[in-house]
């Protein structure tokens, strides 16, 4: 399912419950309402203001509809997500086979995502004019559980590669860094709807183990889909956006609606993400062998935008 990612940026704004619409008010003043969503097309609702106000009813609402509600921090950074603890009608079993997965079998998908992930990698330098050859010719390396770690030595390279030698990322830096943060939290939240719906449990983990992370699995399952966020902001970047700007974040968001070329053709990035959770929650199943991960390349509608430019 393809919904909507509705973010309230303005502090003076109160969001409430109104027969199955989210309903946008101004605080000040006559109070007038600015507008109303249908929950049933919400994806998720990002709330990047400090004095923003919501009633309870609408994130229990947001919650039977497996819909996130993200709390920001300062840098556009998540913080924490209101979301359901009953996602999936056999939630009970496929956490219980989530646990048991054995360590060969967790490893062996976490190695199919890290390769996945230095080839969306090298398909996005290669969209930027920049050398791909040094990050794909790692992804034959990567083996079982990635014990070398070719995922980090992967992002050391690609990093200066895609905006420069001179670039460091880094979560409380502004300019670039700041609108990276945006987006990866956009597609944190859709990640973490995904992982839900799928009947996970998105603390087990497959590689993150920060022990204060509950959301491990969601930070494993979004890494083949960084590089559609990392690409759209280097395209950002090149037409003078350096900071993060309503019309940035209405960008950054368009990016998850993107085609990838998946083994069933052009598909929504954001759907890939469903598609992968589902896909793990079958092989912890022992109903699939392999993940659905998208096939390397640019996404169809990003590459579009670049030949326009």
């Amino acid at each position: 399912m393809i919904g909507r990612i509705i973010e309230v940026a303005d502090d003076r704004r109160h969001l409430f419950l109104s027969r199955g619409f989210l309903v946008v008010q101004d605080t000040e003043g006559e109070r007038k309402e600015l507008g109303q969503i249908p929950l049933d097309d919400i994806a998720a609702v990002i709330a990047n203001a400090h004095g923003l106000s919501y009633t309870n009813n609408l994130l229990v609402a947001l919650a039977e509809r497996c819909a996130p509600f993200v709390l920001c921090a300062a840098n556009h950074n998540a913080v924490g997500m209101v979301m359901t603890i009953d996602g999936n009608y056999q939630q009970a079993k496929r956490f219980d086979a989530q646990l048991a997965a054995t360590q060969p079998l967790i490893k062996r998908m976490w190695a199919d995502i890290v390769k996945s992930k230095l080839q969306q990698q090298a398909a996005a330098l290669e969209a930027a004019g920049s050398p791909h050859i040094p990050l794909q010719a790692l992804v034959r390396k990567v083996r079982s559980g990635d014990p070398e770690n070719f995922e980090a030595q992967g992002a050391k390279r690609y990093w200066g590669l895609l905006f420069g030698d001179d670039f460091r990322r880094d979560q409380q830096g502004g300019g670039i860094n700041a609108m990276l943060n945006y987006g990866y939290t956009v597609l944190r939240a859709a990640t973490a709807r995904a992982v839900i719906a799928a009947g996970l449990h998105p603390t087990l983990g497959l590689h993150h183990s920060n022990e204060s992370n509950a959301m491990r699995l969601v930070d494993d399952l979004m890494e083949p889909f960084r590089p559609m966020i990392d690409l759209k902001v280097w395209q950002l970047n090149q037409q003078g956006e350096s900071m993060v700007t309503p019309e940035s974040k209405r960008a950054l968001v368009r990016t998850l609606y993107d085609d990838m070329q998946t083994s069933a053709g052009a598909t929504p990035v954001i759907v890939c993400a469903q598609k992968l959770a589902v896909s793990l929650a079958q092989v912890f199943m022992g109903e699939k062998d392999k993940l659905d991960l998208p096939l390397p390349g640019l996404p169809l509608n990003l590459a579009a935008s670049f030949e326009d430019d």
